[in-house]
């Protein structure tokens, strides 16, 4: 089975929209950004849409690429919308941690501070699920898959895929085993064929062939990159013959990233209003 991403995403920024709604005001997102490049625009311009969709606004600053971390810093302060996200990459010389680090708890949709990362990672009450790991909860939740007892295993240990994935899933009561660039091919390789539940963020284009996966496997792609001019994923879209679900890349995990995104914004605006 082929996910239909997009059409998932529809179905939560509908449902996200009607909380929305009943808020005094449509809820604000600034995203600070630094870079540029088509690839920026581009995705400012889905999270804008997606946006519109969810029932929330979003404002972009853009910023120059000689901007200093204080600059970005001060603009957070400074700001009076409900949710703050730091668009990334930023440029070179930018301590990213430092400055999503200064996103406030209260504020950090996107859960990139290591308060909000930490208060998932303990499960707190109240705590925000990071929006990959989220639009993977919903895939599962809409079609019956269940982590536990499962083998999972994740492929790239990055901080916004692999990292809050394996935790997630670990959570769920899976098997879970991290592989990255540094692991043995073999190893690699074996931990792929003999895995029920496989989650890529690597980043490696077409990583992930047929013959590295068994028959029903659930394959979740996490993984974008350039290859000859087109954006594709970890995953050779070959396997999708042998997965029982499979999400391809582009339409599948990202536009339900995004909409998991501003469905974190509308939860922080509900809590400042029931705390006002």
């Amino acid at each position: 089975m082929i996910i239909d991403g997009t059409k998932i995403a529809k179905d939560v920024c509908t449902r996200t929209k009607a909380r929305a709604n009943v808020l005094p005001r449509a809820p604000r997102v600034l995203a600070l950004a630094a870079n540029d490049t088509a690839a920026t625009r581009s995705y400012l311009a889905m999270k804008k849409r997606r946006a519109d969709d969810a029932g929330c606004v979003l404002e972009v600053l853009q910023f120059p690429q000689t901007v200093s971390e204080r600059e970005l810093i001060a603009a957070m302060v400074a700001s009076d919308a409900d949710a703050l996200l730091a668009q990334l990459p930023l440029p070179g010389g930018i301590d990213v941690q430092v400055v999503c680090d200064a996103i406030p708890f209260d504020k950090d949709a996107d859960v990139l501070s290591s308060a909000a990362r930490d208060a998932f990672a303990r499960g707190e009450a109240g705590a925000l699920v990071p929006p990959v790991v989220g639009a993977i909860a919903e895939v599962f939740a809409r079609y019956d898959i269940l982590p536990k007892g499962k083998r999972a295993v994740v492929v790239g240990s990055g901080f916004l895929v692999g990292a809050p994935a394996a935790a997630w899933l670990v959570e769920q009561g899976a098997e879970t085993i991290v592989v990255t660039i540094e692991t043995p091919v073999a190893e690699r390789n074996a931990a792929l064929r003999e895995a029920d539940i496989i989650v890529s963020g690597a980043g490696t284009p077409r990583l992930i062939t047929p013959d590295l996966i068994r028959d029903g496997v659930v394959l979740v792609d996490a993984g974008t990159s350039e290859l000859g001019g087109e954006i594709v994923g970890d995953v050779d879209p070959a396997c999708a013959k042998k997965c029982a679900l499979f999400t391809p890349v582009p339409g599948g995990l990202g536009p339900l990233a995004v909409a998991k995104l501003f469905e974190n914004a509308v939860f922080l605006a509900e809590r400042k209003v029931s705390f006002s």
